[in-house]
């Protein structure tokens, strides 16, 4: 018999590809139509949905278009030569006229209010900020953004911004015209009543991290596209997991994950990326200590110890059992 843990599914939207845009080598850029003519959600800079490409495959991409024009909906895919499927099922399988579902969106990255806003993008991790500069500019805050990309060919987006907000807020640092950017320049400064956004390649934001440890606690934003990897002193023992809501007690094997082990006693869990980067899984914990391996919870939350991810992370060293609201 399956259990069925309560969970709340995610709403499924039918789509229609109005257009598939090129704007940078090896970027495809979607533009999504309702396929009822309705508009789409709300939704705030910082927002992603999940593409269903076909049923083994779902990924995210964060939004990139206009939040005050609900009628499209707007992503970015880089194609990478290491994808895992889904950036090139989009370049080689969608085109303009087919169909596609997707979720309605949500938000691991929101635009936290702030006097003053630092914007750091490296590649396509240029599109969750382009709603962000939007907002900070209708709301008359002070802003920079640095864009940082291999060329100016392959940097999605760079002239529109430029052209849009001008060469004093938008900087565009492309390595073959002027070498990397220069983190130390940029951010060796802690600066008052300043929030910092980044968004691109984990060594970037490995180093943007290391140059803000200075600055005051709460002031750095990261959004990561491929979660960290675990570091050598990472917990791998097996641990028991007991299941609040079903009874269940399993236990999770070293080369396990608590949802594939939830999963293989008939317990279905929400589940999308299955590396730590949506959030979809995100459940409580009733007690035990994790050690968190995802890219989708805030430092904050993770020194609180209420949630965990269900699809990468695992009980800390020395925490033998976990109870979890499953």
């Amino acid at each position: 018999m399956t259990i069925t843990a309560p969970i709340q599914a995610p709403a499924i939207i039918d789509t229609v590809i109005d257009a598939v845009e090129h704007p940078a080598d090896g970027v495809a850029s979607l533009i999504l139509r309702r396929a009822d003519g309705s508009d789409f959600p709300q939704w705030a800079p910082g927002s992603h949905i999940d593409l269903y490409l076909t049923d083994e495959l779902t990924r995210q991409y964060s939004l990139c278009s206009p939040t005050d024009d609900l009628s499209t909906l707007r992503v970015g895919v880089l194609r990478t030569p290491d994808s895992r499927g889904g950036s090139a099922w989009v370049h080689d399988q969608l085109r303009a006229g087919g169909e596609l579902r997707i979720s309605a969106p949500r938000n691991n990255f929101p635009l936290v209010d702030s006097r003053k806003y630092l914007f750091l993008a490296g590649g396509i991790g240029i599109t969750p900020i382009i709603p962000m500069l939007r907002a900070a500019e209708a709301q008359g805050k002070e802003w920079t953004l640095y864009y940082g990309g291999r060329s100016r060919d392959t940097m999605a987006f760079a002239q529109q911004l430029e052209d849009e907000f001008g060469a004093q807020k938008v900087r565009i640092i492309a390595e073959d015209e002027s070498g990397r950017l220069d983190l130390q320049q940029i951010l060796g400064m802690p600066r008052a009543h300043m929030l910092v956004y980044a968004c691109g390649p984990g060594g970037m934001l490995g180093a943007v991290e290391d140059f803000c440890m200075g600055w005051p606690p709460g002031a750095l934003h990261t959004e990561r596209f491929a979660a960290d990897n675990l570091g050598v002193g990472g917990n791998t023992e097996p641990f028991e997991v007991q299941l609040a809501l079903t009874g269940t007690t399993l236990r999770v094997e070293t080369n396990q994950t608590i949802l594939e082990a939830a999963e293989e006693v008939g317990v279905r869990v929400l589940s999308s990326c299955r590396a730590g980067l949506c959030g979809t899984c995100e459940t409580r914990i009733i007690s035990g200590e994790a050690e968190h391996r995802d890219a989708a919870l805030s430092q904050a939350d993770k020194d609180a110890g209420d949630v965990m991810m269900v699809c990468v992370s695992r009980a800390a060293a020395g925490c033998s059992k976990l109870v979890l609201e499953l």
